[in-house]
């Protein structure tokens, strides 16, 4: 099921204000540039998709996401990008691709080991023998979801020109590598604060490893943060460059 901050459509146009492009964002856009043809999995409005091609990519550029509302952004940026509704497990590519990226920690929504295993085996036969799949997942280490208070308040100005404000709440206790979450959603537009509910998965690098391996993929680099530092425990991002075994 989709949440609901990604598939309605007036959240879906707030997406790109509530996460400007940042340090992952050009960390992604390098490699994309330099591969030709990418598939971006759980691609959201497309942003990265989008810029690519505005830079000159002239290869193929495929984004996959199982909202329909975050792809109709997408298509209002450019057409010249093949947008595709659904997710890994409705695909059948085979080493039709460079580089697979997913980016935004979107690795954290396949919340059973199943889902990750199809996920992660639908990857391993889209990409070409020398292919890439690069994604990146929140360290629990650094146990982010301790700052997700609803203390710390954004406000971003919507497509009518009215200021949202939006804020995230962890629901405790934390259930093992799972953690539950609201979004609110308060501006003029609505009569009371609309929430939407989360779950996302964090795993370790021993455990990714593990999945990763039973799919026939194996880590060349891993990084800790947007700068290519190396991974450590306290680091607050683990990023992955995988290649196929064999």
């Amino acid at each position: 099921m989709v949440d609901r901050s990604f598939g309605d459509a007036f959240l879906a146009e707030l997406y790109d204000a509530l996460n400007p492009w940042g340090p992952g964002d050009d960390f992604y856009l390098d490699l994309v540039m330099s591969a030709d043809s990418v598939l971006d999995v759980g691609c959201g409005t497309g942003r990265l998709l989008r810029r690519a091609r505005q830079a000159g990519h002239s290869g193929r550029l495929t984004g996959l996401d199982p909202a329909a509302a975050m792809l109709v952004q997408g298509r209002r940026g450019t057409r010249e990008v093949e947008w595709v509704l659904g997710d890994l497990r409705c695909t059948a590519w085979r080493e039709e691709f460079d580089l697979v990226v997913m980016t935004g920690h979107a690795f954290q929504e396949l919340l059973g080991d199943e889902d990750v295993r199809l996920s992660l085996t639908a990857v391993r036969e889209s990409l070409r023998p020398d292919g890439e799949f690069v994604f990146d997942t929140r360290n629990p280490g650094a146990r982010a979801w301790e700052s997700w208070t609803p203390e710390r308040i954004h406000e971003v100005r919507g497509p009518d020109g009215d200021v949202v404000r939006v804020w995230h709440e962890a629901l405790t206790p934390v259930r093992g590598e799972r953690v539950a979450f609201t979004e609110t959603f308060d501006g003029p537009r609505w009569d009371v604060p609309q929430v939407s509910r989360s779950t996302i998965r964090f795993l370790g690098v021993d455990t990714l490893d593990r999945f990763l391996g039973e799919a026939g993929l194996v880590v060349g680099q891993r990084y800790g943060d947007w700068g290519r530092g190396p991974f450590t425990g306290a680091s607050p991002e683990i990023i992955s460059v995988v290649r196929r075994t064999g």
